[in-house]
């Protein structure tokens, strides 16, 4: 792996949340997903040139449902029936579909491999054992706490392969 690989800081993420959203997005060190919120989490497996796991992206149901419906110029309430529901709609699925896609410039630097979206694995559907265990290990990843103004907030875990 290349030595420009870096994690992406609280500011690149919240500047990366606020850009896109168009809103007030806060974002400090959070806990890390536990496996009973993996299920309900929105994954996203991002793959380098050769098609290998770089990095995998969960967020919280409570984080995708907010950002969805804070994109998509929803009202709140839309979000909170989502998590209510314990099911992220499909149309605030599509919303954290295309927000997954811009949060591969978090990861492309220059002189580093190109990385790419492989894969968006909503809630219910089967994650890749490979993807879920990139997700709990330990090491190069960071673990936030993302609050979308007038939505609410949730976790965001991103791990970087070994």
């Amino acid at each position: 792996m290349s030595d420009v690989t870096v994690l992406p800081g609280t500011l690149a993420v919240r500047n990366l949340f606020e850009d896109l959203l168009g809103r007030e997005v806060t974002v400090s060190p959070g806990e890390p997903l536990s496996a009973d919120e993996i299920p309900t989490s929105t994954v996203a497996i991002f793959v380098d040139s050769a098609q290998s796991i770089y990095a995998v992206l969960g967020m919280e149901l409570a984080l995708a449902a907010n950002a969805g419906a804070a994109l998509g110029l929803l009202p709140a309430g839309a979000a909170e029936d989502s998590i209510d529901d314990k099911q992220l709609y499909p149309n605030l699925a599509e919303n954290v579909g295309e927000l997954c896609n811009v949060l591969t410039s978090l990861l492309n630097r220059e002189g580093g491999p190109h990385i790419k979206l492989h894969q968006v694995v909503y809630p219910g559907e089967p994650l890749p054992g490979d993807a879920r265990a990139h997700l709990m290990a330990l090491g190069r990843r960071v673990d936030l706490l993302v609050d979308v103004n007038r939505y609410g907030k949730g976790k965001l875990s991103l791990s970087l392969a070994p």
